[in-house]
C-alpha cells in the first residue's frame, strides 16, 4: 500500500510525515531556532570587535595619500618659513653672538625633526591602530575566560544555553551593544583622522625653537582616542563570576554599554560630551523603561557647559570653547600671543542651573520651615517647665555705710 503522504509536496508533506507526537516539522525545533539565534551571535560579537577596534581605520595611513598630502605640504612650508625668519633674524641681531647662535642651531634641529616627523606621522598611527586591535581582540575574544569568547562559549554549554527566553536576552543584548559599539566606531575615527591631518600644523611649531606644548597636547588628545577602547577593561574582572550563564552575561553586556558611553564622554575632545548626551536623551525619549534610563545615566553623567563646581553636576567646555582654549595652546607655541575670552554658560546650561538652584532653594527653605515648625512644637514643653526657685540674698546697702553718731561729751562743730 502507498503512502498516503507521497501525494503531498512542500510544507504539507513535511508535517505528514512528522513524527507521532512532534508538534512542528522536522528542523523547526527549539534546538533549530537556537542554532541559527546562536550563528547570528556569533556575527554580533565579530562585528562589535571588529567596531570598537577595526583593524583598519579611517585616518590616511600613508603620507602621500590625498587627504594627508595637503595637510603636509602646508605644515612643511610653515616649518621652513618659520625657520627662515629665525635666520633672518639671528643674522641681523648677530652682535649679540652665543644666544643668537644657540637660537640658531635648535631651530635647525627641531625644524629637522618636525618635518621627519610630518612624514612618519600616519604610519605611526597605522601600526598603533593595529596593535591596540590586536590587543583588544587578545582581551575581550581569544579564549573562553574573556568577555565575548565567554558568551560564545555560553551559548552552546551553557546551564542555560538550551533555554530560548536566556538566548532572547543575550541576542537583544548584543543588538543594543552593537548600536553602541557602531556609535563608538564613527566618533573614534572621525576624531583620529582629524587629529591625525592636522599634525603637520601642530609639529611645525617645533621649528621655532622647540616648544613642545602644543605637540603634547595634540599627542594627548590622540593617544586618549586610540586607547579608548581599553575602558572595557573593567569588566573582565567579572568574567569569570559572570562563566556559564548567559542572563549574567547580558548584565555584563549592559555594564559594557555604559562603558562605551563613558568612552566617548571622555575619550572624544571637544564633541564627545555633547555627542554622548545626544545618545542619552534619544535612549530616554524612545525606552521608557527605567533600567535603560539607569544605565545611559550612568554612561553620561550630569553636567554643566563651562566651569566645575564645588559640588553638583560638572561642567565642561563648548566645542567652540574647547577648540579655542587648544588653538591658544598653539597660538603660544608659535610665539603668537591669543587673548582669553571670559567664559560663560550657555543658554541651556544657564536654564538647568537656574532650575536647579531654584529646587534647591525651595528644599532649603522647605527644611528651614520644618526646623521652625518643631522648634515650635517643643516651645511650650520648654516653658512648662518650672523655674528654679530664686534664692534670697540680702539687698545691696546703695547708701554706703551707716555714718557713726556723734559723741555726746563734744559739740557738734558747724
Amino acid at each position: 500500500m502507498s503512502d498516503p503522504c507521497d501525494a503531498l509536496k512542500g510544507p504539507g508533506k513535511a508535517y505528514c510525515e512528522r513524527e507521532p507526537g512532534s508538534s512542528g516539522p522536522p528542523g523547526t525545533g527549539t534546538g533549530g531556532a537556537s542554532d541559527h539565534v546562536r550563528t547570528l551571535a556569533d556575527s554580533l560579537i565579530k562585528k562589535i570587535n571588529g567596531l570598537v577596534a577595526p583593524d583598519h581605520g579611517w585616518a590616511p595611513a600613508k603620507s602621500n595619500s590625498t587627504l594627508y598630502e595637503p595637510f603636509l605640504w602646508l605644515g612643511q612650508h610653515l616649518a621652513v618659513a618659520i625657520f627662515v625668519c629665525i635666520v633672518v633674524v639671528c643674522a641681523l641681531t648677530a652682535w649679540q653672538g652665543a644666544p643668537r647662535l644657540k637660537q640658531m642651531g635648535a631651530s635647525t634641529g627641531w625644524t629637522l625633526v618636525a618635518v621627519a616627523g610630518m612624514a612618519s606621522v600616519p604610519g605611526a598611527v597605522m601600526l598603533l591602530n593595529k596593535a591596540v586591535s590586536g590587543a583588544f581582540t587578545t582581551a575581550f575574544n581569544s579564549n573562553e575566560s574573556t568577555l565575548f569568547g565567554a558568551i560564545s562559549d555560553d551559548m552552546q554549554h551553557g546551564a542555560d544555553s538550551g533555554n530560548p527566553l536566556a538566548i532572547l536576552v543575550i541576542f537583544s543584548a548584543l543588538v543594543v551593544a552593537l548600536a553602541f559599539a557602531a556609535l563608538v566606531f564613527l566618533t573614534r575615527q572621525l576624531g583620529i583622522m582629524a587629529f591625525v591631518c592636522m599634525a603637520p600644523l601642530v609639529l611645525a611649531s617645533l621649528a621655532r625653537g622647540g616648544d613642545t606644548t602644543a605637540v603634547k597636547t595634540w599627542a594627548m588628545r590622540l593617544l586618549g582616542l586610540m586607547f579608548a577602547p581599553f575602558a572595557l577593561l573593567l569588566v573582565s574582572p567579572f568574567v569569570e563570576l559572570a562563566k556559564g550563564s548567559l542572563v549574567v552575561d547580558a548584565v555584563l553586556l549592559v555594564a559594557a554599554d555604559a562603558l562605551m558611553l563613558r568612552m566617548i564622554f571622555h575619550g572624544v575632545p571637544y564633541f564627545g560630551p555633547r555627542v554622548a548626551r545626544a545618545a542619552r536623551s534619544y535612549v530616554e525619549s524612545k525606552t521608557p523603561s527605567p533600567l535603560a534610563h539607569a544605565v545611559v545615566r550612568a554612561g553620561v553623567p550630569d553636567f554643566y557647559e563651562r566651569e566645575n563646581t564645588p559640588r553638583g553636576p560638572r561642567t565642561v567646555s563648548t566645542p567652540g570653547r574647547a577648540l579655542s582654549e587648544d588653538r591658544g595652546i598653539l597660538f603660544a607655541a608659535y610665539g603668537l600671543s591669543k587673548s582669553d575670552r571670559s567664559g560663560r554658560l550657555t543658554t541651556a546650561s544657564a536654564v538647568a542651573k537656574e532650575q536647579r538652584d531654584k529646587s534647591e532653594s525651595a528644599a532649603r527653605r522647605e527644611q528651614l520651615w520644618e526646623i521652625r515648625r518643631q522648634h515650635q512644637v517643643n516651645k511650650p514643653q520648654t516653658a512648662a517647665q518650672p523655674d528654679p526657685a530664686p534664692t534670697s540674698t540680702p539687698a545691696p546697702n546703695l547708701q554706703g555705710p551707716a555714718a557713726a553718731p556723734p559723741d555726746s561729751g563734744h559739740p557738734n562743730t558747724p
